[in-house]
């Protein structure tokens, strides 16, 4: 079972929509999947079409009441399930706080039912608190997805000494995998100068021993389209919503990547092995 961690402290990259996107490509491939919505704003819950108003047991449950994982795992989609999230998640870190081993709770529970997924994907929420970090105690690998502007640089070496921190003192098998362009426009000179800066740094940093040093740059780019947005509003992902856009071919190449290590030979956004556009 591989765990991957979605995660970046900044808000409005394209974590829940990478979340519910590329765990949807993977269940279309025949995968078992387990999404996991750990942001209070229960954003992933309501893309794949569940309530986050209604009384049913989740995350929120897990982490603070001992319920059982098999009892808060809901199906959503044929070989997609869901631990959903709710506003009463906002609360979970204060009621934890004097709790022994809150970091690994998630960990422990997942234990359980680890011989019933082929990928767990883990929705962090926009912070690097008790709920961000339980998700990096549980994750075997972290994906970052970045958006391509100069902040977003500035965040990235925040994030890494965050997974190297838990990495020495909570979760030793913790690693960066994969670094996901989105809302990439090869039209402009900062989405692809972003690109290269991030390639050129984690070039620079193969032999440091880090536990971002073998991460790879997604050969795919998730390009701006707005299908991608307007999707979450009907509880869609965007195979259902618009299979033929371009949203849909990207993140399923980037699932393609999970899957085998490499995009496909032509692949969507105009890759072959490197930057779009050139």
């Amino acid at each position: 079972m591989r765990k991957i961690a979605i995660l970046n402290q900044k808000g409005g990259v394209g974590k829940t929509t990478t979340v519910a996107n590329v765990a949807a490509a993977l269940a279309m491939k025949g995968l078992r999947v387990l999404a996991i919505d750990l942001d209070p704003q229960a954003h992933l819950t309501i893309h794949l079409g569940s309530d986050a108003e209604e009384e049913k047991a989740g995350v929120y449950e897990l982490l603070t009441q001992g319920t059982a994982a098999a009892q808060v795992i809901q199906p959503v989609r044929e070989n997609l399930w869901l631990i959903g999230a709710g506003i009463d998640l906002v609360g979970a870190e204060s009621e934890l706080v004097s709790e022994v081993g809150r970091e690994i709770i998630l960990r422990r529970a997942l234990e359980t039912v680890k011989d019933q997924f082929d990928f767990v994907l883990l929705d962090c929420p926009p912070s690097l608190g008790l709920l961000a970090l339980n998700a990096l105690s549980a994750a075997d690998e972290v994906m970052i997805p970045i958006q391509p502007h100069f902040l977003a640089l500035q965040g990235f070496s925040r994030l890494l000494q965050t997974v190297t921190l838990v990495q020495t003192r909570i979760n030793p098998a913790l690693k960066v995998s994969t670094i996901l362009m989105c809302m990439f426009d090869s039209r402009t000179s900062l989405s692809n100068e972003v690109y290269e800066d991030i390639s050129r740094f984690l070039e620079s940093g193969r032999q440091s021993g880090q536990p971002w040093s073998g991460a790879r740059v997604v050969p795919v780019h998730i390009r701006r389209n707005i299908k991608l947005a307007e999707a979450p509003s009907h509880g869609q992902t965007i195979f259902e919503y618009e299979p033929g856009c371009n949203g849909a071919l990207d993140y399923m190449a980037v699932a393609e990547f999970l899957l085998n290590g490499h995009a496909p030979a032509e692949s969507p956004s105009g890759l072959k092995g490197g930057l779009e556009g050139k």
